[in-house]
């Protein structure tokens, strides 16, 4: 059988669709020819072999076909795992991008098949439209549209297993397939695509899939700036056309519109955890990411300059142009070139202008003396530049050229301008709060005010900071030795200042991580203090920060709503609220939330601080922000955005809303500006609906409430009698490749707060441990404990609970959403798979998981009605059942390495080709899971 053929008879057996269905195939013909060109024919039948082996061991559970399986991978060379592997892993990336293309091609369906009436659902057309249809005027719409806030939060965790080179060539690859299979191509282009796709692929192949040398920072900034110079920069101003379309519809009006979506950033300045972002290195982050801006800038300068072909002989222009105009001729004398050619075009020569104060603001980047830098950005800041292009707008429309001013070129630069300004992201810094109080603790003892504040209790830390805060003097004499790390500190907002100097959007807050009392904030100030970004004089506070508290254990949500209380209680910091527009930021933590309650906890956990927070911010009359730290996987609160947001309790929704964007979520959400468009346009949606959303009071509230924080506190019971049982830790190490994965060069960031080697639960950080599970098919922390808890719980019910639980289940978002995310990492998760992995016990860890799922499964199936888990999201299902077949042999091969690390790979001559086809598995079943951490 041909590898096509396999394609075709497992993508009719799962009942994917017809065209992606089509595409895959057409994809491993490509595929298939280029390993005949390279293997031997004994190679080839073994690769087509293997899925069709494993469907009959794993789905047919035929033993026979188990062991032919296990024979065949024991019998092959490491280096011949390492090829199977390549190809296999070259056919999931490339499947995954065809995917990408599949949901590209359904929206557009729907969106040519909507009318006004039946616009397409969860799009900004449904949003306004929704509007209309509740009554509101444009007036009351626009003033919606006006409170919303969104502030997408790009991360550089490392949970992106995949290289910046092999995500373009899959982009390539992808793009020509669907070429070849849609459009009308001559037979020479028919020719030439086909080549060109043996070629990327060729490349592909010869490319290493996972990075020889680790990630630096700068890498990281690199990459990040890939998608924003393309996905997020080509649709931002997709948005706003469908912003104004959508009123032109339903209100017959075209308002302007305020910036309702801003990127967030912490690459190169999130600290937690990183020894590697030093002050240098975000310093050096800000002025790439303002020289990518500027560069992005120049090209669409130069496009509109070509444009704007205006002669002023036809059309006269604004006074306010012809002022600007002068002015610029004073500062900056065009060359005699420009003069000539641009003399009777107005609109050309302002543009050129704006252009060369662009070029001198990168030329003195480029030079790199931080004096002129600064010296130079004051002279033309983004909002001149913002000025100016809407100095040309208001001048066509002025001239009766108003269409060229509010449709195409100039009003998408203007969405740009506005969204990025001169920083593209302003970029937020990070730090645990347990380094904050070691410098505070040195700084208070060489400015003679306590020798051991660390000792104090949180009301004695209070008093003291409280008096320092308010002492004009600096704690640090001028000649005082500090310890690197308090220097370090200090230098950190240094920096802060600097940035803020050069434009105070690029700097965004500051986050403490693992925030516990009111001390960790105020700490924070003392260190702005100190260099300047933070005083208090006659009873009012200048501060040029904001300060975030991040809340991320069970215990620390669970109090959150209290130490707010306090912190606005808190005299002093109401002057520091008053300083920065009354607006305070609260981030909430997902990942460790999760890894220390378990899945239920967490995100009950979550739901609660929610609505605490939502109602003291309320009580003291404080704006707010809250900032959803979600990863890429349902343990880490995970899932779609739209749905999550539409699943916020209704206190906490005031129009405002952070969230972070990790790792493979990022390269799935910003690959393709289809995808980016469609993402950000439901994200917009959801906003708008939550915006307006009125409490409802439920009869049952109570009662969901009780029934909530049972199945949480019975569900953590499971999970912490699981990962605290003392054979727990040995036994996880040695059935899942953490340990290879915490070696995998893939982020700047260590994996755990200790060395690969002796890392334990309580350091190893939140995304490998999930990243681990995910491997082995287990999926634990994004189901675990569902099934004791519900299984207890209705066990003792007389027959009325069920029956709430269906109703919760039918109406209620929150249930609905927490569940249905539960089914679909169960649906993911492979216990047979799961129990190929070697065991260092009787196999007891694996039957108390086993069992746990069977729990769960009974009771979610009893809940929704389905005949089986995920009955209801028939495209998931479809999509797992194709890849199942592909998938399994990939955790067979990672199984025998394991094995055979285990045996001899350790300081054996074979360790460097082992460890390298290990990390070839972990990459491959990441592809094929479509999912890390």
């Amino acid at each position: 059988m041909h590898w096509e053929k396999l394609v075709e008879t497992l993508g009719d057996k799962s009942e994917i669709s017809e065209e992606l269905s089509g595409q895959v195939e057409l994809l491993t013909h490509f595929l298939e020819d280029i390993v005949r060109d390279k293997e031997e024919e004994s190679f080839i039948e073994t690769l087509i072999a293997f899925p069709q082996l494993a469907a009959r061991a794993f789905d047919e559970h035929e033993d026979s076909a188990f062991d032919e399986l296990e024979e065949k991978i024991d019998a092959l060379s490491t280096d011949q795992i390492a090829r199977f592997l390549r190809y296999y892993t070259v056919f999931f990336h490339l499947m995954n991008s065809q995917e990408q293309r599949e949901i590209t091609r359904i929206n557009r369906e729907r969106a040519i098949n909507t009318s006004p009436d039946s616009p397409r659902g969860e799009s900004i057309a449904e949003a306004i439209y929704f509007l209309k249809e509740q009554g509101y005027s444009a007036e009351e719409a626009v003033a919606v549209i006006g409170k919303l806030d969104i502030q997408p939060t790009i991360t550089a965790h490392p949970t992106e297993a995949r290289r910046h080179s092999v995500l373009i060539k899959q982009q390539r690859i992808t793009k020509m397939i669907g070429d070849l299979r849609q459009q009308q191509l001559t037979p020479a282009e028919r020719k030439e695509t086909k080549m060109d796709i043996f070629n990327e692929i060729h490349l592909l192949l010869a490319t290493d899939e996972v990075r020889t040398e680790k990630v630096t920072v700068e890498d990281e900034v690199e990459n990040g700036m890939f998608y924003f110079r393309n996905a997020i920069w080509q649709t931002i101003p997709v948005l706003y056309d469908d912003l104004r379309n959508a009123f032109e519809t339903y209100y017959d009006e075209v308002p302007d519109f305020s910036t309702i979506l801003r990127y967030r950033s912490w690459i190169g300045s999130d600290r937690d955890g990183n020894p590697n972002v030093t002050p240098d290195v975000t310093w050096e982050t800000i002025l790439e990411q303002r020289k990518n801006v500027m560069d992005l800038y120049l090209q669409e300068l130069d496009d509109l300059r070509r444009y704007l072909s205006i002669s002023q002989n036809k059309y006269e222009i604004s006074d306010e142009l012809a002022a600007s105009l002068e002015k610029d001729q004073k500062n900056d004398t065009l060359s005699e070139r420009y003069q000539r050619l641009y003399n009777q075009e107005p609109y050309r020569r302002k543009v050129t202008h704006m252009m060369h104060k662009l070029q001198h603001q990168l030329a003195m980047i480029e030079e790199g003396n931080v004096d002129r830098i600064l010296e130079e950005a004051k002279k033309y800041t983004s909002e001149d530049f913002v000025h100016d292009l809407e100095i040309i707008a208001e001048s066509l429309s002025e001239s009766g050229l108003t269409d060229v001013g509010t449709e195409g070129a100039l009003p998408h630069l203007l969405s740009r301008a506005r969204t990025f300004g001169f920083h593209m992201a302003g970029l937020d810094v990070r730090q645990h709060s347990e380094i904050h109080e070691a410098a505070v603790s040195e700084l208070l003892r060489v400015g003679q005010v306590t020798d051991d504040y660390s000792s104090l209790d949180e009301e004695e830390k209070l008093d003291l900071l409280t008096n320092e805060l308010k002492n004009p003097r600096p704690l640090s004499p001028v000649q005082a030795h500090l310890e690197e790390e308090t220097s370090k500190m200090l230098e950190v907002y240094r920096v802060i200042g600097r940035m803020i100097e050069l434009d105070p959007n690029s700097f965004g807050n500051y986050i403490i991580s693992m925030t516990h009392g009111v001390s960790d904030m105020l700490e924070v100030l003392i260190l702005a203090k100190e260099v300047g970004l933070w005083s208090y004089e006659d009873g009012r506070v200048m501060s040029q920060i904001d300060v975030v508290p991040l809340f991320e254990t069970i215990e620390d949500l669970e109090e959150c709503g209290h130490l707010m209380t306090d912190i606005y209680e808190s005299p002093l910091y109401k002057k520091q609220l008053e300083a920065r527009d009354n607006l305070q930021e609260i981030m909430l933590g997902y990942s460790d939330s999760n890894k220390d309650g378990g899945y239920w906890m967490a995100n009950w956990a979550l739901e609660k601080a929610q609505r605490s927070l939502g109602k003291v911010c309320r009580d003291f009359d404080v704006d707010f922000r809250l900032f959803h730290g979600r990863g890429g996987t349902v343990g880490r609160g995970g899932g779609r955005s739209n749905q999550a947001i539409l699943a916020l309790p209704p206190i906490s929704n005031n129009g405002r809303i952070r969230f972070t964007e990790q790792g493979e979520v990022i390269s799935f959400r910003y690959s393709l500006p289809s995808i980016t468009r469609r993402h950000l346009e439901q994200i917009v949606n959801a906003m708008i609906r939550v915006t307006v959303s009125k409490p409802e009071t439920s009869p049952h509230q109570e009662k969901f409430n009780d029934t909530m924080e049972q199945m949480a506190q019975r569900s953590m019971q499971a999970y912490r009698n699981l990962i605290d049982d003392e054979g727990f830790w040995s036994w996880y190490t040695a059935k899942t490749p953490i340990e290879h994965i915490s070696r995998l060069p893939i982020a700047s960031r260590p994996v755990s707060r200790g060395s690969a080697k002796a890392a334990d639960f309580e350091n190893l950080r939140a995304i490998p441990w999930v990243f681990a599970w995910t491997q082995v098919r287990y999926n634990v922390p994004g189901w675990f404990g569902v099934g004791t808890a519900l299984d207890e719980i209705l066990s003792e019910d007389d027959g009325t609970l069920i029956k709430q639980f269906r109703q919760w289940y039918k109406e209620g978002v929150f249930f609905k959403t927490v569940l249905d995310n539960a089914q679909r990492e169960m649906a993911r998760t492979h216990i047979q798979t799961a129990n190929i992995y070697r065991d260092i016990d009787d196999g007891s860890f694996h039957k108390r998981i086993t069992e746990e799922f069977d729990k769960a499964e009974r009771a979610i199936k009893k809940i929704t009605g389905q005949q089986y888990i995920l009955e209801n999201s028939q495209v998931i299902k479809k999509s797992i059942r194709f890849r199942n077949p592909f998938t399994y042999p990939l955790n067979m091969m990672q199984t025998e390495l394991l094995d055979r690390w285990q045996q001899d790979g350790e300081g054996h001559d074979a360790e460097e080709s082992l460890r390298n086809a290990l990390f070839l598995s972990i990459n491959g079943v990441a592809a094929a899971m479509q999912s890390t951490g």
